[in-house]
């Protein structure tokens, strides 16, 4: 019942979609600062070979160490990268950027680098990790600082590494990755195809749109219905249309999706958040973050295709639901929600 009067208030215009302002960007930047120099807790995700890698995070990532884990460490990078660039008032004292400016080295680099070389640990991250630190890439790249410049320079090779590690592994990937979290295919697609166009490399944005369209271009009736499971942060259906949507044209595109999805076409069409019971619980936690990221989606695809405007609504709907619940309360959230709330923003 409080689900279903939350809605009828935000249907009836009573409760507003936030939009990312000063205000709402300050609260978010606050999150990556505080932790991208907090080591533990930490989980390393690594395959030990021997004793030698027996070492701290901070020894075996000197970068992205902090955050709980890499990959919310590399995308709360990049949230303070993205809001330093739109909002820099943030940091009038120069206080995050020297934080960056010691820890983005090319002495780092090579650490964090040696680390993907290692042939226990050469799948790490794949593709989760691998598609937000090109998104890092991405908006270092567009960002008119020199300082920024210097921080894109000193991490293109771990950068040019991991798109030679799409390069082997997406001609073997005879079947795309389908899950609500980490290691959805879709996702890792999205990002980075977004950084193969940032940084006009014409032959990683081929070969993704090649394997995109393999991977997913007959794909139809994609069930809703099942979805989400109880941990998931992402929607395998909506990732999939957010990628094709990048991958076809306007024409290709609507045609495709009437056969994928083909329930959105309705006015009527609705999708209720997912509800989380306990934000204190580092997994069920994570469908605030799939709130965060249908909403990116369904911004997206609303812009894709204008007849399908119905869709902001429900992208609104899922926005404010747990937008209000991005505090530094609870660790488990607070380490990585705040990068999907930002990217749901910038997306509205």
């Amino acid at each position: 019942m409080k689900m279903l009067f939350y809605i009828a208030l935000l249907f009836c215009g009573y409760i507003n979609a936030q939009t990312l302002d000063l205000q709402q960007a300050e609260k978010i930047f606050k999150l990556p600062v505080h932790c991208i120099e907090v080591e533990f807790p930490n989980k390393l995700g690594q395959v030990l070979g021997s004793t030698d890698d027996l070492k701290s995070p901070k020894q075996l990532r000197p970068i992205f160490y902090g955050c709980f884990d890499w990959h919310s460490s590399v995308h709360g990078y990049w949230s303070i990268v993205k809001l330093l660039k739109d909002y820099p008032q943030l940091d009038e004292s120069g206080t995050v950027r020297k934080i960056l400016n010691r820890n983005i080295t090319p002495e780092n680099v090579s650490i964090e680098s040696a680390f993907f070389e290692d042939y226990n640990n050469r799948n790490f991250e794949r593709t989760y990790g691998w598609a937000w630190l090109l998104q890092l890439q991405h908006e270092l790249h567009t960002w008119k600082d020199t300082d920024a410049q210097r921080w894109y320079q000193a991490l293109k090779p771990l950068a040019d590494m991991l798109t030679v590690k799409y390069e082997e592994y997406l001609p073997k990937l005879n079947y795309p990755i389908r899950t609500g979290q980490h290691n959805n295919t879709a996702f890792g697609l999205s990002l980075s195809l977004d950084y193969a166009r940032s940084i006009g490399d014409k032959e990683f944005e081929r070969l993704i749109i090649k394997h995109a369209k393999r991977l997913y271009g007959n794909d139809v009736n994609c069930n809703l219905s099942f979805e989400p499971s109880g941990n998931d942060f992402l929607s395998p259906c909506l990732e999939e249309a957010l990628l094709m949507s990048k991958v076809l044209d306007i024409p290709e595109y609507r045609m495709w999706l009437k056969a994928f999805m083909p329930d959105m076409f309705n006015s009527g069409f609705s999708l209720v958040p997912g509800e989380v019971s306990d934000r204190r619980d580092g997994h069920l936690v994570h469908l605030d973050g799939l709130n965060f990221s249908r909403a990116t989606c369904l911004y997206s695809i609303s812009r894709k295709l204008p007849e399908l405007s119905h869709l902001r609504s429900i992208a609104d709907n899922h926005l404010n639901y747990s937008l209000g619940n991005i505090t530094d309360d609870d660790y488990m959230g607070s380490h990585w929600l705040g990068s999907f709330a930002l990217y749901a923003l910038m997306n509205k």
